[in-house]
């Protein structure tokens, strides 16, 4: 019934048809959650014989909404090449809820509903006939309207290559490239290169990157993604140690390196072996829809809701007319605006106007004054116009159009610009534009135009009236805007500063114009506009009337600094915080623009001063330079059975099937009968009793079904890991996002909006937020830790120095892509409840699921599959999610459902615990430390949840390398009212290291000696005996050191930054080098157990069962590698289905980077005993197979399955008496990091980083290697990026990746080596490997100090030496207000208690 469409002989034919989908998901692929009986999938959608669409489709649960059929138009579109026809489209509905839940194509994921992280890339494909061309683009499927498809082609990973027809070489690439972990942000990676290469099969690298500005990857650290992509462009990938000319790889590490790794490796795959990339053999676009788009003219379209109505005009009159008709209509282009307010601020438009098909606004015109573009026109597609012009007209006439390219370059990512529209952003009216600036400074004309007539409006410093307000009345519109040339004798810069560059909303805008008098440095005219620095976007005019009839010179900058002082003032409560730093960076981007101007006057032969030399590196625009990487790691002898691959670079097994969109994540499974769907109902106050809850707003919604509060839950409302949290809220509320309840409803949609009409009343209490608030109020849990050695008193007396300091670490998102899951399916009898959940601990989900049902714990199965990413985030909160959604199963003994969007996931689950330390350190002249007293607080949220176990492990390394005889550790946990906080990468240990590495720096500063120095002098030897009386034996941390500063080259290195620091007043390079030790096992000794099951079938099939989850870190992977090895045979004849608690159970969680070690041995000793079954009969057939010896041991009635079980030895650590063995082992690694600090702005680059990594004998190279990256990258955004800011009520108020901002890929360094240290075998893991998840992160910290390093030459600059306060992570705000200098002096900070801030510092 579903006929493929035709295709041309000489492009390969479209994929097969895709199967008819059951309405509400998924089928047609096959997958390993088999469904209990009782949960039958539902029928397939009917379609209308002999047509080969799917037609008629109704809303998710098969009911016709209240607009009826006969008021909507058919919307007609393809999706990898078949035709979809719509008959009843609802205007709310995207194009990702559209492909995942009717079409049942899951390939493509939500990441975050606000086209922020790309996971949901697909390919928009449409005939354009006036140009007669194809046009291909991504875009976001979270805010793509499927309204706005009509005619359009949809290409979703799916339609592009399979595992089992044929891969696109786009997906074998990034997969064999081993540039997918978790995988559930390549699908839409994929189809960002796929669109990319449709458009040009031969890109440069800048064009891969910029293709990739809107896509996050929080698993890999990004290189060897673009070391796959790299493969495609006209560089070309890896030579394959041919030793290409312009940079071979191999020898970037200089000749003498090579010498010395005899057997070091440095290619991790090889791209000899990729298929060819054949454009002719693309996907045709669909011959249907291009004689549909060639024929039909245009046509208003009309779709309609319950709740909207959606109206494309044909043509100019019919919206103009229909803008009258209905005034508050909100008009959509792109809908990356309106999208967002309907999402995240329940805004709801009854009528949406969408003119996509009216060529008077798509229209682009060049008049004798500028270029006009229609206000439809795509961000993608002024950028074009305006390079052109650039390429063709004269430098001066041409100063706007670099300006606007230059806020282009950082504006969104690459699937927001093409959607975008120029008049949306004007029409937005955002006070932090990145183009209103330069549309007010160019003086730019806007055309309005309603019914009557139109109107001429400048963009002046009267066109925004308001907050988000301008001047158009209700009924008209923006039809274009002009763009002005610039004249002779005028200058242009535009400026804009955010927290991350690429894909980043700004902190403050600027776009500044000059024009002088001809033949003179005397200004005629000045228009200094900014975003950032007022409710609207403002022109400074005060400061512009003053530089009129001025020369360009030292005089007119002094006047015009004091005045932008004055004019641009901030209340120190205004939103978006960081007041004295956005009113310094009004200055300072001036005086960017006064150097730039200046030297562009000397160079027309003017007399003005010169520019001098040290100061010319502010004037430069940031230019971003291509990765480069080497990867070094020794190779394994070939082993003489050739089945063993461990040790080996091999890829990841789900890779390929994650980068076609096959793997199957929690939200992929395909709904289950009679499945509804659940929402939460979370608390909006911190500290709070409630008074009352009024649901009957839910429950006269539609697609109600029932809500879920404490009286509903059957057994135990006791939570948590440590039983002090509810399931639901009773009586009180302890934190915003406390769950208070959930409402279940038909569908997502739905059980959404139900749950926003509940509606609670409290009494309100005062809360605890912050760290230095619970120590006022002494709100502190118990017990507090304190770790002792040595005599502290005698060694302060013995100190020739003794120095005190302080520092506070910021708290960190774990961002996982795929965000908390669960679906609950109740099996019918004998109250069971099987779960599939996206955990890292399913006997924790198993334990209180049970305890919430009142039911013993083996009437419940939970189900791992795969995760999205877990960083420890999924260890203890998933079960937040978990025991609600298994409450309602239960009450309705229905299946349930629920993925929490990503503000829901950030604001209830918690993150990293911020810190604060205070040290106090004695140390003799000679740099060597004596004694060491320090005290951690940590912010541990509402509940204790792990928060013990993470302030343990910051005091097992508060001394981080270094040997301290006399030191006193004490750890105090902070009850706040936050969300509570969590295990995250590092667990503790980055941030006792942290603040270890902040004293160690302040000694190096007091002492005016390097740090590198005071750093090796005091690092652990061989032999010596940690705080907690660990002696350190099989100890590398002295040859990581030694190698990492000669790969890294340090001291010329070091030369280098000093001269480029003599050289240069306002940008400044840093240096540094950090080492880690860190302790491999779980603290509580219990944990530290792991189990395994294997069953071979009589065909010689094995199947494998451990008791870790897979997240992306390879775990499966690894332990198919081991089974290869111990059994003998190919990794091919080894399966991993899930992780289960009915196969495995009372398994320990997948953390503490453990679960190798634990898991690795437990499956060796399970292979073992089958091996041992095994043997008689290989003795009695030697020449035999392996599947022979099968046979003649089950036909002997030998038993074929085994259970391994490991537990680590010697472990158990008293507090008490300091006695005991805490760590089976330690994991080192030391990193070399240089920087550049823009010190005018606060911005920096990370120039280079060396890493040397003891990870023992890898287990396989690829992974530990991916590992290191990954977490490296983690460290970086903990460090120097990722801020979590909070309200003084407790709000957290950065919900997403709109405001919080993880490393993307222009953040990685510029060089990157990584080197896994050689000949480092021990005795204490599975075949010499050692642990790598979580010791790599803290070496991020490199970069840290490298950006202290470079500040404090810049605040030597201004007369101010010796240690300083850094606090982490280091923003651009942090680097700015600490490079002191005469603009910071006019911005001086409001007096701390004098206003209410922004927010805090929790």
């Amino acid at each position: 019934m579903v006929m493929p469409p035709q295709h041309s002989g000489t492009e390969s034919p479209p994929p097969p048809p895709l199967p008819i989908r059951q309405l509400t998901g998924g089928g047609g692929r096959r997958q390993n959650h088999t469904p209990p009986p009782d949960a039958r999938r539902r029928e397939s959608v009917k379609t209308l014989e002999g047509t080969e669409t799917f037609h008629n489709m109704r809303d998710l649960d098969g009911n016709m909404t209240t607009c009826g059929q006969s008021s909507s138009d058919e919307l007609v579109f393809f999706v990898n090449g078949k035709k979809v026809v719509e008959t009843n489209a609802d205007p709310e509905m995207t194009l990702l809820t559209y492909l995942r839940r009717k079409l049942g194509l899951p390939g493509t994921k939500l990441g975050c509903a606000e086209g922020g992280c790309g996971a949901c890339t697909v390919m928009l494909s449409k005939y354009q006939p006036d140009t007669q061309k194809l046009l291909h683009y991504a875009v976001n499927a979270c805010l793509a309207p499927i309204c706005s498809l009509h005619l359009f082609a949809v290409t979703t990973v799916e339609g592009i290559g399979s595992v089992a027809r044929q891969l696109h070489p786009v997906q074998e690439r990034i997969a064999k490239a081993h540039g997918s972990q978790c995988g559930f942000c390549t699908p839409g990676i994929v189809m960002s290169m796929y669109s990319l290469l449709r458009n040009n099969p031969t890109p440069k690298m800048a064009d891969v990157e910029e293709a990739f500005q809107g896509n996050l990857c929080r698993c890999t650290g990004y290189r060897p993604i673009l070391e796959a992509y790299k493969t495609f462009t006209v560089e070309g990938g890896c030579c394959g140690g041919k030793g290409r000319e312009n940079g071979c790889c191999m020898t970037n590490g200089g000749a003498e390196e090579k010498e010395a790794d005899v057997d070091a490796c440095s290619r991790l795959f090889n791209a000899a072996d990729f298929a060819p990339l054949d454009p002719t053999q693309e996907v045709i676009f669909p011959p249907e829809l291009m004689s549909l788009s060639k024929s039909q003219k245009p046509r208003s379209l009309h779709f309609c809701s319950d709740r909207t109505m959606w109206l494309q005009p044909a043509d100019l009159d019919e919206f103009l007319s229909l803008k009258w008709e209905h005034p508050d209509a909100r008009v959509v282009v792109g809908n990356t605006e309106v999208g967002i307010e309907v999402k995240f601020k329940n805004m709801l438009y009854p009528v949406i106007l969408a003119p996509a098909f009216i060529p008077e606004l798509h229209r682009v015109t060049h008049t004798d004054e500028g270029i006009v573009f229609g206000a439809a026109c795509t961000l993608t597609q002024m950028g074009d116009v305006l390079k052109q012009a650039v390429d063709e007209l004269p430098l001066d006439q041409t100063q706007f159009f670099l300006a606007i390219l230059e806020q282009l370059r950082w504006f969104a990512g690459q699937q927001i610009r093409n959607v975008a529209a120029v008049g949306g952003n004007i029409m937005t009216a955002s006070p932090i534009s990145d183009l209103n600036p330069v549309f007010m400074a160019a003086g730019c004309k806007v055309t309005l135009m309603d019914k009557d007539g139109s109107r001429v409006v400048p963009m002046d410093d009267g066109f925004f009236v308001g907050y988000r307000r301008t001047v158009l009345r209700p009924q008209e519109i923006l039809l274009s805007i002009q763009i002005p040339y610039s004249r002779k004798n005028q200058f242009v810069s535009a400026f804009k500063q955010s927290p991350r560059r690429e894909d980043d909303i700004s902190i403050v805008t600027a776009a500044m114009s000059v024009t002088f008098a001809p033949g003179t440095c005397v200004v005629e005219d000045a228009r200094l506009s900014y975003g950032g620095m007022a409710a609207t976007t403002v022109l400074a005019k005060n400061t512009a009337a003053k530089l009129l009839g001025r020369c360009w010179g030292e005089e007119l900058l002094a006047e015009a600094c004091s005045s932008l002082a004055e004019e641009m003032t901030l209340d120190p409560s205004a939103p978006g915080g960081m007041v004295t730093y956005r009113r310094t960076l009004t200055l300072s981007l001036f005086y960017k623009f006064y150097l730039t101007v200046l030297q562009k006057l000397r160079g027309q032969g003017l007399n003005v001063e010169e520019v001098r030399s040290d100061l010319l590196s502010a004037t430069e625009l940031y230019h971003h330079e291509t990765p480069s990487s080497v990867q070094i790691y020794q190779e394994v002898p070939q082993a003489p059975n050739q089945n063993d691959v461990v040790g080996h670079p091999m890829m990841h097994l789900s890779a390929l099937k994650q980068a076609t969109g096959e793997a199957v994540y929690c939200d992929d499974i395909p709904l289950f009968e009679n499945e509804v769907y659940l929402a939460l109902v979370t608390s909006s106050k911190a500290h709070a009793r409630i008074l009352s809850v009024d649901s009957s707003g839910a429950e006269r919604s539609p697609g109600f079904i029932c809500c879920v509060f404490a009286d509903d839950i059957p057994g135990s409302n006791a939570s948590g890991v440590k039983h002090d949290e509810t399931v639901l809220a009773d009586g009180r509320v302890t934190c915003v996002g406390h769950i208070v309840g959930a409402v279940v409803a038909d569908t997502q949609l739905h059980a959404r909006r139900a749950a926003k009409a509940v509606r609670i009343q409290y009494e309100e209490l005062q809360p605890i937020v912050t760290i230095q608030e619970a120590i006022a109020a002494q709100s502190f849990y118990q017990p507090i830790r304190t770790l002792q050695k040595g005599d502290l008193e005698a060694g302060f007396k013995q100190a020739d120095h003794i120095l005190e300091g302080e520092m506070h670490i910021g708290g960190q998102e774990h961002f996982y892509l795929e965000t908390n899951v669960t679906v609950a399916v109740p099996r019918g009898e004998d109250d069971e409840m099987e779960l599939f959940t996206s955990t890292q601990n399913p006997s924790e989900a198993q334990s209180l699921v049970a305890k919430a049902l009142g039911i013993p714990a083996n009437r419940v199965v939970v189900r791992v599959k795969r995760m999205g990413g877990g960083f420890g985030g999924k260890e203890s909160r998933t079960t937040l999610l978990s025991t609600v959604v298994s409450v309602a199963a239960r009450k309705l003994r229905r299946p349930v459902r629920c993925m929490l969007d990503r503000d829901e996931d950030m604001l209830i689950t918690g993150g990293r615990h911020p810190f604060y330390g205070k040290y106090k350190v004695g140390f003799l002249k000679s740099g060597k430390l004596v004694a060491l007293d320090v005290s951690f607080y940590s912010n541990a949220g509402n509940s204790h949840d792990l928060s013990l176990a993470v302030m343990e492990r910051a005091l097992f390394h508060m001394e981080n390398s270094y040997s301290v005889a006399n030191v006193r550790g004490r750890g105090f946990l902070c009850r706040t009212n936050l969300p509570s906080n969590t295990a995250f990468r590092g667990f503790g240990g980055p941030q006792g290291m942290m603040i270890a590495e902040s004293w160690i720096d302040d000694v190096a500063q007091s002492l005016g000696w390097p740090a590198d120095k005071v750093r090796r002098l005091n690092l652990y030897q061989r032999g010596e005996v940690t705080p907690f009386n660990q002696v350190l034996d099989q100890y590398t941390l002295d040859l990581c050191w030694d190698e990492c500063l000669s790969r890294s080259r340090y001291q010329q290195r070091k030369a280098a930054v000093e001269l480029y620091n003599r050289q240069n007043r306002w940008t400044k390079r840093g240096l540094a080098v950090v080492p880690t030790k860190f302790g491999i096992s779980f603290t509580a000794t219990f944990l530290n157990q792991a189990g395994a099951l294997v069953h071979i079938y009589t065909d010689g099939s094995v199947l494998l069962t451990h008791g870790g989850t897979e997240m992306g870190q390879g775990l499966h992977t690894k332990m198919v590698q081991v089974a290869s090895r111990v059994l003998g045979i190919p990794c091919s004849k080894i399966h991993i289905s899930e992780t289960s608690t009915q196969t495995v159970p009372n398994a320990s969680p997948t953390a503490a980077s453990a679960s190798s070690d634990l898991n690795g041995a437990a499956v060796r000793n399970a292979c073992r005993l089958l091996n041992e079954r095994l043997e008689p009969y290989k003795i009695k057939n030697p020449k035999g197979s392996w599947e022979d010896w099968v046979k003649a041991a089950y036909f002997d009635r030998v038993n074929l399955s085994a259970n391994g079980f490991y537990k680590t030895p010697e472990l158990g650590y008293d507090f008490e008496t300091n006695s005991g063995r805490v760590f089976n082992y330690f994991s080192y690694g030391v990193a070399c990091s240089e920087v550049e600090v823009d010190c005018l702005t606060g911005a920096h680059k990370n120039l280079s980083t060396t890493i040397v990594m003891d990870v023992g004998v890898s287990l396989n190279p690829a992974i530990d290697i991916g590992q290191v990256e990954g977490a490296f990258m983690q460290g970086l955004g903990l460090f120097t990026l990722e801020e979590l800011h909070y309200s003084p009520q407790g709000v957290l108020l950065t919900r997403g990746p709109g405001s919080y901002k993880i490393p993307a890929f222009g953040d990685i360094p510029t060089q990157l080596t990584v080197s896994l240290l050689r000949d480092a075998a021990h005795d204490k893991a599975i075949f010499a490997s050692k642990a790598v998840g979580e010791p790599p992160l803290f070496l991020a910290s490199s970069v840290f100090f490298a950006i202290k390093d470079a500040i404090s030459a810049a605040r030597a600059e201004s007369g101010i030496t010796g240690p300083f306060r850094l606090d982490s992570p280091a923003s651009a705000e942090r680097i700015r207000n600490a490079c002191k200098d005469r603009f910071t002096k006019l911005c001086p900070p409001s007096d701390p208690g004098t206003f209410r801030p922004w927010s805090v510092q929790v």
